[in-house]
C-alpha cells in the first residue's frame, strides 16, 4: 500500500496553494488529503491533523508548509503508521519554542508592524494578514502578479496567539525522518534558520532552491513533489 501523503498548509495560504503538487503525487500513484489547517492554535491545529491521520489506512507522509511545520512536529505519535515528515520552508520547533521567536533567531524576515495587518476578533484573539500591498515581495516573489494577487486575496489568517504559542513537549522530527525543502530567497523564514532545523533534526536529505520564495510549492511544485516522493519511497523501501 503507497503512503498517503497528507499534506498541511501554513498561514497566509490555503489548501489550494498544494495544487501543482497534488496533481504530481496523484500521477505518482499516492493517495492525497489536503487536510484542513484551522490555524488557531498549534496544539489545536495539530490535535484536528492528528484525527485526520487517525482516519487513514496504512502509512502517512506529513508534508507541511510555514507554519503547517509547527504543526505536523506536534502530531500526536500515536495517532497513525506516520512513516515521515516533510518541511517545505517549515518550522521545526523544539520544545518551548515558537514560530515568532524562531523566526527572530536569524536575520531577514519581512513580517512585522509594516507587513501584518492584524484583525482583533470578538472571541479575544488577534488574525494576523499580510498586506495586500506588500504580500507578492513578501511571500511570494518569483511567481506572476495575477497570481500573486490571487494568494493575496484567498490568504487564510493565523492567529497572533498561534503563532507566539510554544511548542510541545514531544517533537515529531525527533523521533522521526525528516527531509528538508529550502527557497534559498524566503523572506519570512530565513534561510538560515531553516539550515538550523534541518541540521538539528538530523534531515535525511536537504534540497536547497536557489531564489524561491516562500512559496517554493507554488513556483517549483516539481522539486516540492519529488522530495515528497523521495520520502514516501524511503517507507516503501524499508
Amino acid at each position: 500500500m503507497p503512503p498517503t501523503i497528507v499534506l498541511v498548509h501554513g498561514a497566509f495560504a490555503e489548501s489550494a496553494s498544494w495544487d501543482g503538487v497534488i496533481d504530481r503525487l496523484l500521477a505518482a500513484g499516492h493517495p492525497v488529503i489536503a487536510a484542513p489547517n484551522p490555524l488557531r492554535s498549534v496544539a489545536a491545529d495539530a490535535a484536528a491533523v492528528s484525527d485526520v491521520v487517525r482516519s487513514i489506512e496504512g502509512p502517512v507522509v506529513l508534508a507541511a508548509h510555514s507554519y503547517g511545520g509547527a504543526v505536523i512536529s506536534n502530531v500526536d505519535p500515536d495517532a497513525g503508521d506516520i512513516a515521515g515528515l516533510v518541511y517545505l520552508n517549515g518550522f521545526a520547533p523544539d520544545a518551548g519554542e515558537s514560530c515568532f521567536a524562531l523566526a527572530g533567531k536569524f536575520p531577514g524576515s519581512m513580517l512585522g508592524e509594516a507587513t501584518l495587518r492584524p484583525v482583533p476578533r470578538s472571541d479575544g484573539t488577534t488574525d494576523l494578514f499580510i498586506t495586500l500591498d506588500s504580500f507578492h515581495d513578501v511571500f511570494c516573489q518569483d511567481v506572476s502578479d495575477q497570481q500573486a494577487a490571487r494568494m493575496a486575496a484567498t490568504q487564510r489568517p493565523a492567529t497572533q496567539e498561534a503563532l507566539v504559542e510554544p511548542s510541545g513537549e514531544r517533537p515529531l522530527w525527533k523521533e522521526l525522518p525528516s527531509w528538508f525543502l529550502i527557497g534559498e530567497g524566503d523572506r519570512v523564514i530565513p534561510p538560515a534558520l531553516q539550515h538550523y532545523m534541518a541540521e538539528r533534526a538530523g534531515a535525511q536529505r536537504v534540497t536547497e532552491i536557489p531564489g524561491a520564495s516562500h512559496a517554493a510549492l507554488v513556483s517549483h511544485p516539481s522539486e516540492t513533489a519529488h522530495l515528497i516522493l523521495e520520502a514516501a519511497a524511503a517507507r516503501v523501501a524499508a
